[in-house]
């Protein structure tokens, strides 16, 4: 409610009831939803039990001022920003409103296009401060409620992820993680290094299948001044340069026999021979391995080692796909969305509950690794406010039709026996202001009509008495 990804809600407290409609008409005009009050009273009564986006109060009104709005306002939860109006400006008063808590102070008579400026710089700095105390409560939750160590969710399969970690890191074995692309294999390496009590020393990664194979042996174990064409200096190398730590190996999968009898003397010995010199090197290192492949498979088909392989795997950790935790996509969004508006300078995003829906209803073949690239995308095409499912890829559109009660056919036009074309109208309009979120002011703009005839197809031909731009 405090982000542009939908019409932001202003309450106008004007005892004048001509300027308060001038108000309330100009602020409909600029697309946002607007209430009218007379009274301090009223208004007061209205924010206990409705939220709003911004107050726009006069400071003298019939039973009272606009310093009881603002004191009202702010214990209200969540509180809006407010700007203070008067006739009879000073620059003490204006200094106490600001003190007190107001955003802004203007005097009369007011200037309309200054006025939206000023609503406008008041609301980008709610949304951004909304922004930060969101990014705060999702960060908070995924370390203390929600997540563990940077990975998100509660499900019973993720809190099984959780203890595990805890339980390898207790002791120094290596450890094999398993599990599709994308399901944040790497998250769970570093977590176990980082509840180990290697954690004060480096965590050093590295992607096996992105090493040409005639370097591999060096960038591994290192290699002295002159080893070989283009070696000028010696290099420690990755195992030497993790001592003391964790070595992650990604893909470990796509490791060439060569290269996986050599590292089973580093399992087995402690030792590693750098390139070049004839002498070995002691070092302490835990091996944590992770991989997509089936190893079993691997094992069979000759191109993976037995030994290596049960050397590995006696601490085993199985990451669940996406699709076995649905429970945490609402989670997920959550921690993605928070910091995609961060790393964009968004005022905030949100999701609509068609587009949630969608996500559910969608396998994600790319688990967690395709649900942030989807919303990362998903954010540029709805203009960093609100992703409904049309800003979602087609892939994830598609699997929600699929699973969505009607099919292709929403408005039940197949139907037996066949709607009329006045129910087929009210079945379109309906389901607009569903994709819309209930946005009726949207709405009537993608269907092409007013707000007065969008109201009257629905079955009530007046707006709300003190609404405008709702």
């Amino acid at each position: 409610m405090n982000q542009r990804s939908r019409a932001e809600r202003i309450f106008v407290v004007e005892d004048d009831a001509a300027l308060r409609q001038l108000l309330l008409d100009e602020l409909g005009d600029r697309g946002y939803e607007t209430r009218g009050f007379g009274t301090a009273g009223s208004v007061r009564a209205k924010l206990t039990a409705d939220a709003c986006d911004l107050v726009i109060s006069d400071i003298r009104l019939p039973d009272g001022d606009g310093f009881d709005v603002l004191e009202a306002a702010r214990q209200s939860e969540p509180a809006p920003s407010v700007i203070l109006i008067t006739a009879f400006g000073s620059i003490p008063q204006a200094v106490e409103a600001l003190r007190a808590g107001a955003e802004d102070f203007l005097t009369k008579p007011l200037d309309l296009d200054h006025l939206g400026i000023r609503i406008e710089r008041a609301l980008r700095h709610r949304r951004t401060n909304y922004q930060l105390e969101s990014l705060q409560k999702t960060l908070r939750a995924s370390s203390a409620e929600g997540g563990f160590r940077g990975m998100i969710g509660t499900s019973p399969a993720m809190q099984q992820v959780y203890a595990a970690v805890r339980r390898f890191a207790r002791v120094d074995e290596p450890v094999l993680i398993t599990g599709e692309s994308g399901v944040g294999k790497e998250l769970v390496a570093a977590a176990i290094h980082a509840e180990s009590e290697r954690s004060s020393r480096p965590l050093v990664s590295v992607n096996c299948a992105s090493i040409p194979e005639n370097l591999l042996e060096a960038e591994f174990f290192g290699h002295t001044a002159g080893a070989y064409t283009g070696a000028t200096g010696a290099r420690d190398g990755l195992v030497r340069e993790a001592d003391g730590g964790t070595l992650f190996l990604d893909e470990v999968g796509e490791m060439p026999a060569t290269m996986q009898a050599k590292l089973l003397r580093v399992l087995q010995d402690g030792r590693v021979r750098p390139v070049g010199q004839d002498a070995e090197v002691g070092v302490d290192v835990r091996i944590v391995a992770a991989t997509n492949r089936d190893l079993v498979a691997a094992v069979d088909e000759g191109s993976w080692r037995k030994d290596l392989y049960y050397r590995l795997e006696a601490l085993s950790l199985e990451v669940p796909p996406l699709r076995e935790r649905l429970d945490d996509i609402p989670e997920l969004v959550a921690h993605f969305t928070a910091r995609i508006a961060a790393e964009r300078d968004l005022p905030g995003l949100t999701l609509t509950e068609s587009a949630l829906d969608a996500l559910h209803a969608y396998g994600f073949p790319g688990n967690v690794r395709e649900l942030r690239n989807a919303l990362a995308r998903a954010a540029v095409f709805c203009d960093g406010r609100q992703i409904d499912v049309t800003h979602l890829p087609k892939r994830i559109r598609a699997g929600a039709d699929r699973h969505r009660p009607g099919g292709d056919d929403p408005l039940g036009i197949g139907a037996e026996p066949k709607p009329s074309l006045e129910q087929v109208e009210l079945r379109y309009i309906r389901w607009i202001l569903e994709t819309t979120d209930n946005n009726k002011r949207r709405a009537a703009e993608i269907l092409g009509i007013g707000r007065r005839t969008l109201y009257r197809k629905l079955g009530d031909p007046t707006a709300p008495d003190e609404s405008a731009g709702g």
